[in-house]
């Protein structure tokens, strides 16, 4: 018998273990605020109704935590992530190619390169949201600020989720986290403060930007070299000169047929790359869930 919304979430969870946490955390927060929402309206009605009573009739509308599960798990179906991973090639040289043919690859690039950009956000964020709090509490405007500053953090991580599912192929959450209303000021406090959500949300942000630098960098640098190997043949046929480097104070240049050979050494370096990049993707992805997942205790 399911007497109290905590009841129901726990079952709720029981029955969706197993599945991705970001999917569970979503239907965790979703049962939540309907399940508040009617009991508040219920006693509304009924003053008189205790919530035992209230609770059996809204969940008669809203459903069993076994019909809760199955109805996520068939939405689910139609909304994964659209940079689904594809079936791997069977000849070894699809394996190597079709890392341009895979979504995520680009996808993977893409988030590096805006990940400089957050990163500095999310850092310089933290940093003063931080401090600010901390100088700011001991006035009266420092508790609404901390509590809007951490109501921030978790919107941050929300977005942030977004935008690694959306480019790295990563299911993560796609509600907020459910807020009881009507609570003060030191109890709304005090529940974001005690909250790890908060907290590794916060840690993430601020580890943006090494790893925001560190993409950057070695994107740029990998890139650059590899595609100005590939257009050295096509720059010498241009400037109808020979290509050249120094020895020993000389000028010494280069045929032509040495250019198709660093033309094909920078396809090789531009191709190890594409790999390198979809594997950070991949990694970030799974350490992007780690941290603004807060299920991490859920088997996904």
């Amino acid at each position: 018998m399911i007497n109290t919304i905590e009841n129901y979430l726990d079952a709720l969870k029981t029955e969706m273990k197993g599945r991705d946490a970001a999917l569970i955390q979503d239907a965790l927060a979703d049962a939540h605020e309907y399940l508040s929402m009617a009991l508040e309206d219920a006693h509304k009605k009924n003053p008189e109704a205790s919530d035992s009573e209230a609770i059996q009739s809204i969940i008669a509308e809203y459903g069993t935590p076994e019909e809760t599960a199955a109805a996520y798990q068939q939405i689910e179906r139609r909304t994964s992530p659209s940079l689904k991973q594809p079936e791997v090639p069977v000849s070894i040289w699809g394996r190597i190619f079709g890392v341009y043919l895979d979504p995520r690859t680009w996808g993977s690039l893409l988030f590096m390169f805006i990940t400089f950009i957050t990163g500095i956000i999310y850092f310089t964020w933290a940093v003063t949201g931080v401090s600010l709090s901390v100088g700011l509490f001991i006035l009266i405007i420092g508790i609404p600020f901390t509590i809007l500053f951490l109501l921030t953090v978790q919107g941050l991580a929300l977005l942030e989720g977004r935008l690694v599912e959306a480019l790295l192929g990563v299911r993560m959450p796609r509600r907020p986290l459910f807020a009881q209303p009507g609570l003060k000021w030191l109890d709304r406090l005090k529940a974001l403060v005690t909250d790890k959500h908060t907290w590794l949300s916060m840690l993430y942000m601020l580890l943006q930007l090494p790893l925001g630098v560190i993409y950057f960098s070695l994107n740029v640098s990998l890139l650059s070299i590899a595609l100005g190997l590939m257009a050295s043949p096509i720059l010498q046929l241009i400037s109808k000169n020979s290509v050249t480097y120094l020895d020993g104070g000389q000028v010494v240049g280069v045929p032509f047929w040495v250019t198709i050979l660093l033309s094909i050494g920078g396809a090789i370096l531009l191709t190890l790359t594409l790999h390198l990049a979809r594997a950070i993707g991949g990694l970030h992805g799974r350490y992007a869930k780690i941290l603004l997942v807060s299920l991490t205790d859920t088997q996904s």
